[in-house]
């Protein structure tokens, strides 16, 4: 019985791995998803606004966990252009958690979707190095919407990060000021080997996209293949 129970906790331990980076698979396939439904909705992120990005974070399915405290809690990826200059394809994606803040309040009980726009290279730098509070360590506002709409504002133009929201088949802009924002490093080692960082990933292009970025990655490259903003 001892050395059945031990070969059951050894075969535990083997396949832990394989399972927990088949979660981070399935992380950037939602997160592919859901960056593809809201490109092609009508009223979707100014496409002025994706073209001056430097990174794109998807969390999908973010959730309050504490009813009446505001707090959520969500996992999702962020993607840069590649090369140190930010101006090549969108390589591959690092793991991201997104934790706390006020913005539970919004979400209504409901799982939302979020997509940040970090728009120079300082906000990209800050995140991928370590936790950062959004409207703190990095200055962040909801981002306007619509083919049509003003992207030269104050707020926009000075802004690292531009968030947008969606629930219940409804798109915005929505504040995640009081949030904060990490790399999922337990993720990136899972599903990338150990010792692996964000830097390694996203700067350093250490480590080649897997097959389930293919969709997140070929979204972001057609809609906007070139970096046009002003360094």
């Amino acid at each position: 019985m001892k050395n059945v129970f031990s070969l059951m906790v050894m075969v535990t331990l083997f396949c832990l791995p394989a399972y927990a980076q088949k979660d981070e698979n399935k992380r950037i396939t939602n997160a592919g998803t859901v960056m593809t439904e809201i490109l092609n909705i009508p009223d979707d992120i100014p496409e002025d606004l994706l073209d001056k990005a430097e990174c794109v974070i998807v969390l999908p399915s973010v959730k309050k966990f504490a009813i009446g405290f505001g707090g959520s809690y969500g996992r999702g990826v962020m993607t840069c252009r590649s090369g140190k200059e930010f101006n090549g394809p969108w390589g591959a994606p690092s793991m991201m958690a997104l934790e706390g803040g006020s913005f539970g309040l919004q979400l209504g009980g409901q799982a939302t979707d979020f997509v940040l726009l970090v728009m120079n290279p300082r906000g990209a730098a800050s995140i991928l190095s370590s936790q950062v509070k959004l409207g703190g360590d990095v200055t962040a506002a909801a981002g306007p919407k619509g083919r049509s709409a003003a992207a030269s504002t104050d707020v926009t133009m000075r802004a690292e990060i531009l968030s947008y929201s969606r629930a219940r088949g409804l798109f915005a802009g929505i504040s995640l000021e009081g949030s904060t924002l990490r790399p999922d490093n337990d993720g990136n080692e899972r599903l990338y080997g150990k010792g692996t960082t964000a830097k390694d990933i996203v700067i350093n292009g250490k480590v080649r996209p897997p097959a389930s970025a293919d969709s997140l990655l070929a979204t972001l490259n057609k809609k906007s293949p070139k970096n046009k903003s002003d360094k």
